[in-house]
C-alpha cells in the first residue's frame, strides 16, 4: 500500500514540476506585464518550492520506512532520488533567492542572468529526478 501511494505522490510531485515549468511560468510572461509576471512567477516558485518540501520529506520517510519494513534497502535511488530533489529545492529556490534579490539591486559577485541559469538549470535537474523517482515507483507496482 505505501508503495503505491509512494508512487502517486511522486507522479503527483513531477506533474506539478511540469506544469509550473512548461505552462505557468512561460505563459505568465506571455500575458502580463514583465513586472507583474515576474510578481506572480516568484509567488507561484515560492508555494512550488513549500510544497517540494513536504513532498520530498514525505518521500524520503516513505522510503526509509519501506526499508525498515524489508522492503528496500537502506540507501537506494528510492531514498536518493527524493534526497536530490530536496537539495535542488534548497539550493535552487531558499539558497539562490535571496542572491538574486540582491543581484537585482546590483549587489553580489554574480549577476542577475547567471544566478537566474544556476536556478533553472538546479529545478531542471529537479524535474528529471522526480520523474525519475516516479517511473521507478510505478515499475515497481
Amino acid at each position: 500500500m505505501l508503495q503505491r501511494v509512494q508512487a502517486l505522490l511522486a507522479a503527483l510531485w513531477g506533474g506539478l514540476l511540469l506544469c509550473v515549468a512548461g505552462l505557468a511560468a512561460p505563459n505568465a510572461f506571455a500575458v502580463l506585464e514583465r513586472a507583474q509576471a515576474g510578481a506572480y512567477v516568484g509567488r507561484l516558485f515560492s508555494l512550488e518550492a513549500n510544497t517540494s518540501l513536504a513532498l520530498g520529506l514525505l518521500l524520503v520517510l516513505m522510503a526509509r520506512r519501506l526499508a525498515r519494513d524489508g522492503e528496500g534497502k537502506t540507501l537506494s535511488l528510492d531514498l536518493l532520488l527524493p534526497a536530490g530533489a530536496l537539495f535542488c529545492t534548497v539550493a535552487g529556490y531558499f539558497a539562490l533567492q535571496p542572491m538574486m534579490a540582491a543581484a537585482r539591486a546590483g549587489q553580489g559577485a554574480l549577476s542577475f542572468a547567471a544566478l537566474h541559469g544556476i536556478s533553472l538549470a538546479l529545478f531542471g535537474l529537479k524535474i528529471l529526478l522526480v520523474l525519475a523517482l516516479a517511473w521507478r515507483a510505478s515499475a515497481r507496482r
